[in-house]
């Protein structure tokens, strides 16, 4: 069988056994949950496996792709459209999330009872939310940031943002280069990125069984509590973030990329696979690559650029569950949220997807601006966070799929020929 249906395979596995365990363990059976929550180590092996390779393959394939474009008008030109797709994408994320939201919150009910609860148990962790949102570089200091004084330090530390900027500057520079020395730098960078596939393809002999040990203890652990008492909240960023795939990035596919969509749908299947299950963009950029270059086609120079920048800045999915989120804590606890508010939430939501955020939950945490511009309370970020799992896994899927649209979409901006 082909990879994906592996991949089906064990995700249905993991859903199947977390269910049951939980199941079990409401009847005071806990055996089969302790077994379940054992099956994490494997699952963080598989995640480190993948992590391993994902800042040097970003660092070859990018400044391969760069080096590649030539002179720097090329380049500049392809930023412009790249980031302009990304973000544009995310603005009408935001419009569809609010839009979704608006319809399908209204029937999330909450008690008088429940909503003190939820008041007395978010505001124990309001200290972790503060303290997080504090890691959030914002304004000057994430421009500052974004420039590293040690690229090397940056790589260790996994902050992909300003290993992207220097390896540009350095891809940028090797463009102008003679053309024998440029052609030694770009020999260098392919075999070092075909090695690190090669890796990766390793790595992914074992994603089925990764992907198992990943998904049932989590699943184990909330069981089907978590969404019988937030349902309508995962239901409204679930439909908003189909209705954006099927609305924006399918057509995009389509009309802009000149790609029939089932084809593209078939070679991203197994990546979109990859982020639901892993949560992760960067752990999912090796798929990626294969896909853009093994199934679409899409030259290597275009993907080697488009595909890292992505997973640095492209958030759509977060974007629309963002402002889905707004909308459902305003309903929480009782507060009015009328079109002023949605237009600052909006603005604070945009901002805070051109940034990167490496801590926990930071979707939830990169909320913060728009809670303190509308009012809302902090407290209730520690609401999303408690539930944040299984909305993640669908807009990190959303965000994959975001990433490859923009790699079908930006060459035939440019008029580039799949090869």
């Amino acid at each position: 069988m082909r990879s994906h249906l592996w991949m089906g395979i064990g995700l249905f596995a993991g859903l199947l056994l977390g269910l049951v365990a939980a199941a079990l363990a409401e009847g005071g059976h806990r055996e089969l949950l302790a077994d379940a929550q054992g099956l994490r180590p494997i699952g963080t092996l598989f995640l480190n496996l993948l992590s391993m390779v994902v800042i040097p393959l970003v660092a070859t394939a990018l400044f391969a792709g760069i080096a590649r474009l030539g002179n720097l008008r090329r380049v500049s030109r392809l930023v412009v459209r790249t980031l302009a797709f990304f973000w544009g994408t995310a603005l009408i994320a935001i419009v569809i999330g609010f839009f979704v939201g608006s319809i399908v919150l209204p029937h999330a009910v909450v008690s008088l009872d429940q909503q003190a609860a939820l008041r007395a148990a978010a505001v124990a962790d309001s200290g972790f939310i503060r303290k997080a949102a504090e890691d959030i570089p914002s304004g000057a200091r994430f421009i500052v940031e974004l420039i590293p004084a040690n690229p090397v330090k940056a790589a260790v530390d996994g902050n992909l943002l300003p290993v992207v900027v220097f390896v540009t500057f350095l891809a940028v520079a090797a463009a102008g280069l003679p053309e024998e020395k440029r052609t030694s730098l770009l020999e260098l960078s392919d075999v070092a990125t075909e090695a690190l596939i090669k890796i990766v393809h390793w790595v992914l002999l074992l994603a089925p069984l990764g992907i198992f040990a990943l998904v049932a203890p989590i699943v184990s652990q909330y069981g089907w509590g978590l969404v019988k008492a937030m349902v309508w909240f995962v239901l409204a960023v679930v439909l908003g973030l189909m209705i954006f795939i099927g609305a924006v990035y399918i057509p995009a596919v389509a009309i802009m990329g000149r790609l029939e969509p089932g084809k593209f749908v078939r070679a991203a299947f197994p990546s979109m696979m990859m982020g639901f299950s892993t949560t992760s963009s960067l752990a999912t950029l090796p798929t990626m690559l294969q896909a853009a270059e093994g199934d679409l086609h899409i030259p290597r120079s275009i993907a080697g650029f488009a595909l890292p920048l992505g997973a640095s800045v492209n958030r759509a999915g977060s974007a629309l569950y963002q402002a889905v989120a707004v909308l459902f804590i305003a309903r929480l606890y009782g507060i009015p949220f009328g079109f002023n508010e949605m237009f600052t939430a909006a603005a604070a939501v945009f901002l805070a997807s051109l940034t990167v955020a490496s801590v926990p939950a930071a979707s939830v945490v990169s909320l913060l601006p728009a809670f303190t511009a509308t009012g809302l309370p902090i407290s209730g970020l520690s609401i999303l966070i408690g539930l944040d799992r299984i909305p993640d896994m669908f807009r990190t899927m959303t965000n994959v799929t975001g990433h490859l649209t923009g790699a079908v979409v930006v060459p035939a901006l440019e008029g580039e020929p799949r090869e």
